[in-house]
């Protein structure tokens, strides 16, 4: 019989209602990522004409996405605040109030008066709501990936794991999508004078769809089961609450720190290749020295978005076989190799090339992508995993997918060659293939045994209770 500090199994989830917490996942971070990557994507297109129309269109472009990465700072707040109180209150609650605060803001957006009609305080509202979304979006990914897989089979955790990532190319793929048809049935001005807003507005519809879903999943059974043998110590410590349980992040950092460091070092390739595939590629393609149009960028990332949420789940289940870190570095070694055969293609200027480029490139990326789940989740102990998880995915963040776009653009800007791009790339994916290297494999964890590395043995809360009292004893 399990002691109240002894890590037990939680029971498993029947296959139909793993389905539903799956679905409930994956819609979920669809629709927070169709609201992040709209942004992005509208930042490439026209937020520059909006809300920055005295400057150069290049530095206009450059304003966008300095918005644009003002939510990625916010991404670790969002994951500090919300890892805390998911580690304390459970994962559905918390998931539950990011939906809410993601779909807010970004209907909010849609709403918004243009530096046309209140000067400049549409930049400000602008940034501020773009300050909300990252927020939100750094409390989700945590909750998301760990609601899959505290319920899933531990022995297809990686492919369960990674539906909830596909949310990411689902989100990308219906954010593009929608600006694509919308750009193809519009002129220019019309896109330009409210039809950029529909897609924004759209987002309230789809809000109330993943509501309605996640509030029918139940909470994860290894955090229930953690949740009991924490209340069983702080019966036995006479009601005393242990410091882990108290403050999730100070556990982590002192516990899981090396982890911390290997989720950020593993972040590095896969953010920044991201989001230079497609999100900078909207720029660049459209550029004077490329010419091809708006329709013929967006139609490009829409084909290699579906490629990338095809691939995904099959990167993950081949990480259920031979292990998370092969699968992760093989798309670390695809990304930095692909960089300059990227630029190449689009070079060519014809839509052909440009399909097999962000294609390719993002099928490299689900390799690191899909097994990242299941990987920052078997690292860190029940009770701080929505902080761990959350902090070592949002922290890098900051300075991978942040600042990739600002940082291509500028490049480009300076050198007009993708050369230095391309080396960028490259140093990113130098750096997650060290990380990597240095991690563990976490394939075979059982997620309800994770201790911390710090942790007490059995029964030193006993013995060190005992030494207190003989020590406090009078002699």
């Amino acid at each position: 019989m399990p002691t109240p500090d002894s890590p037990a199994s939680a029971p498993p989830t029947p296959p139909g209602s793993l389905r539903r917490i799956v679905a409930a996942s994956l819609i979920g971070t669809t629709i927070e990522w169709y609201d992040f990557f709209l942004y992005g994507s509208a930042a490439a297109l026209v937020f520059n004409k909006l809300f920055f129309p005295d400057s150069d269109p290049l530095v206009g472009t450059l304003l966008s996405f300095l918005t644009y990465a003002v939510g990625f700072a916010a991404r670790p707040v969002g994951a500090l605040v919300f890892g805390h109180y998911g580690d304390r209150l459970g994962r559905k609650k918390l998931l539950i109030l990011s939906l809410l605060m993601m779909g807010g803001a970004t209907c909010a957006i849609g709403l918004l008066p243009t530096h046309a009609t209140v000067g400049s305080a549409a930049p400000v509202l602008l940034t501020a709501l773009r300050l909300l979304q990252g927020f939100a979006l750094g409390g989700e990914w945590g909750g998301a990936v760990l609601l899959v897989s505290e319920h899933g089979d531990p022995r297809r955790r990686g492919f369960w794991a990674s539906w909830p990532q596909t949310g990411a190319p689902a989100g990308q793929l219906l954010a593009t999508g929608v600006l694509s048809a919308l750009t193809a049935t519009l002129s220019d001005d019309a896109f330009e004078s409210w039809g950029w807003r529909v897609p924004f507005l759209l987002s309230g519809v789809l809000v109330l769809v993943g509501l309605w879903i996640r509030l029918s999943v139940d909470e994860s059974p290894v955090f229930k089961a953690a949740l009991a043998r924490a209340e069983a110590r702080k019966a036995a410590a006479g009601g005393e609450e242990d410091a882990t349980e108290k403050m999730p992040l100070v556990a982590v950092l002192r516990d899981h720190w090396r982890d911390v460091l290997i989720a950020m070092g593993a972040r590095m390739a896969e953010n920044i290749s991201y989001y230079v595939i497609t999100a900078f590629v909207l720029v660049y393609a459209t550029s004077d020295d490329v010419g091809l149009g708006k329709q013929t960028a967006l139609n490009a990332v829409l084909i290699a978005s579906a490629v990338h949420f095809a691939v995904i789940p099959a990167w993950g289940a081949l990480s259920d076989r031979v292990g998370r870190r092969p699968v992760y570095l093989l798309g670390a070694v695809g990304v930095g190799a692909w960089a300059f055969p990227f630029f190449l293609l689009i070079d060519t200027k014809g839509f052909p090339a440009l399909v097999l480029a962000v294609t390719v490139g993002l099928v490299f990326h689900g390799a690191m992508y899909a097994p990242q789940a299941a990987f920052f989740s078997e690292m860190f102990a029940t009770r701080m995993r929505y902080s761990g998880a959350s902090i070592g995915a949002q922290f890098s963040s900051v300075a991978a997918g942040a600042p990739a776009p600002l940082i291509a653009t500028a490049l480009l800007a300076d050198y007009h060659s993708a050369t230095p791009i391309a080396l960028y790339v490259i140093a990113a994916a130098l750096l997650t293939l060290v990380a990597v290297g240095v991690a563990k494999e976490t394939r075979d964890r059982d997620l309800a045994a994770v201790e911390p590395t710090s942790a007490p043995s059995p029964g030193s809360a006993t013995e060190a209770a005992k030494r207190t009292a003989r020590s406090a004893s009078p002699q």
